[in-house]
């Protein structure tokens, strides 16, 4: 039984597996073609393999780091055989995700001892935010939590609409004051309504305008310090949201948001829908800030929990498949 079977369903595995099916297949395809004909790990195939990891978005540092071990690992085997590199390339992904801030979570659910928890929620237009808040009500919704979700992006109406649609759908509150009003404003009234209402979280949406960086920080800063007057220490998370398929260019999103507001978790959406994955491994190993959630299909139950051992563990599951021609 795998690491993933202990907390997971079958079919949250599957659907794992599904979703990175992508990912697996342009790297170990790549791979297979690296050391065709190979039979030990030499200079060669770890220069091969670094231009594979490069390629699947992995990131350059993070690159470099796994072929330092590796090198490391052949300088002790002069003789490693190219049928261990995929089980020792696994080790070494493990190792390094085991060093970042990333905890295995089991559910959904948030601290016992916090009521109402507060979740803000940032990322840039087109990342799948809303929908991602909406998935997250309905994990929380389904799990018996009373949520409320909060239209602090006032700029654009499709979002506002998008967010109550989505409320509607999950049973749970909705809050908003309209458009072109203080995000501020609808924060801190969000957190004071879940306070009024005895429920048990407040998820608050914002604007997915990707200002420059002084001007993103004033404005997250003042949404934060508005909730924090209401509620001493809210919000509790800041989850920031990131596309998976744009690869390289989530990276980049992840150090401007990092930079302008405290991010405390990741989610990571449209996995199923690339072959960039390995950036999960860069943004883990980088910003050393934990990812939470990933997003593996488009379902309303399609976004997980992450597990770095689960998500190890799917990337390389019949990896030999994807390595013939």
């Amino acid at each position: 039984m795998s690491f993933f079977n202990k907390f997971f369903s079958k079919e949250k595995e599957e659907d794992l597996d599904k979703g990175l099916e992508k990912t697996k297949s342009n790297i170990f395809s790549k791979l297979g073609k690296a050391i065709a004909g190979k039979s030990t790990v030499d200079e060669e195939v770890l220069d091969e393999l670094e231009q594979v990891l490069i390629s699947s978005d992995v990131g350059l540092d993070t690159t470099v780091k796994i072929i330092e071990r590796l090198e490391e690992r052949v300088a002790k085997d002069k003789y490693m055989n190219t049928s261990q590199l995929n089980s020792i390339l696994r080790e070494e992904i493990v190792d390094l995700l085991s060093e970042n801030n990333t905890e295995d979570i089991e559910d959904f659910n948030p601290p016992k001892d916090i009521r109402p928890y507060i979740l803000l929620v940032v990322g840039v237009n087109g990342v799948g935010k809303t929908t991602t808040i909406g998935k997250l009500a309905h994990q929380l919704t389904k799990s018996g939590k009373k949520v409320v979700l909060g239209a602090a992006d006032t700029f654009r109406a499709a979002a506002v609409d998008q967010l109550e649609i989505w409320a509607k759908r999950v049973g749970c509150d909705f809050y908003s004051k309209g458009m072109n009003t203080d995000p501020a404003a609808v924060a801190y009234e969000t957190v004071q309504y879940a306070m009024s209402n005895y429920l048990d979280v407040a998820i608050i949406d914002t604007a997915g305008r990707l200002h420059n960086k002084v001007g993103l920080m004033n404005e997250l800063s003042k949404i934060k310090r508005s909730m924090d007057k209401k509620y001493s220490g809210a919000p509790h998370d800041v989850l920031l949201v990131l596309d998976a398929s744009t690869g390289q260019n989530a990276i980049e999103q992840c150090a401007k948001f990092s930079e302008a507001t405290d991010v405390t978790c990741l989610a990571l959406t449209k996995l199923d829908g690339t072959a960039k994955g390995g950036v999960a491994i860069g943004i883990s190993d980088q910003f050393k800030i934990p990812i939470k959630y990933i997003g593996v299909g488009e379902g309303i139950d399609h976004l997980q929990i992450f597990n770095k051992q689960a998500f190890v563990d799917s990337l390389f599951k019949d990896a030999e498949k994807f390595s013939v021609e």
